[in-house]
């Protein structure tokens, strides 16, 4: 088996080889030219990017500003509810200490 992974190396190398001559061959552009265009798509791709990091922040800023607001509300609704709950508590007891003492009177 080690005299074959001699082999697999060769023909992997012979491969690699004949791929770049390949695709030297076949390039559509020149070189200057494929540079200038990888520089452009690596441009588009970064704007493309900061623009979608963007928009992400001003939705997470959305949803931050949608929860704040909806906890306030809830907040608020919990704290009349529990207000309007200890004022039924008075009333409630009010009445019954005002019954407790009316039938001694």
């Amino acid at each position: 088996m080690a005299d074959n992974s001699g082999g697999n190396l060769l023909w992997f190398l012979a491969g690699l080889g004949i791929g770049a001559v390949a695709g030297v061959l076949y390039a559509p552009r020149a070189g200057e030219e494929t540079r200038s265009a990888l520089r452009d798509r690596a441009v588009q791709g970064r704007d493309l990017v900061s623009e979608k990091a963007r928009v992400t922040r001003e939705q997470a800023s959305d949803w931050v500003d949608k929860g704040r607001d909806t906890l306030n509300d809830q907040r608020d609704r919990i704290r009349t509810a529990v207000e309007t709950g200890f004022q039924k508590y008075r009333t409630a007891t009010a009445v019954e200490e005002q019954e407790d003492v009316a039938p001694g009177v």
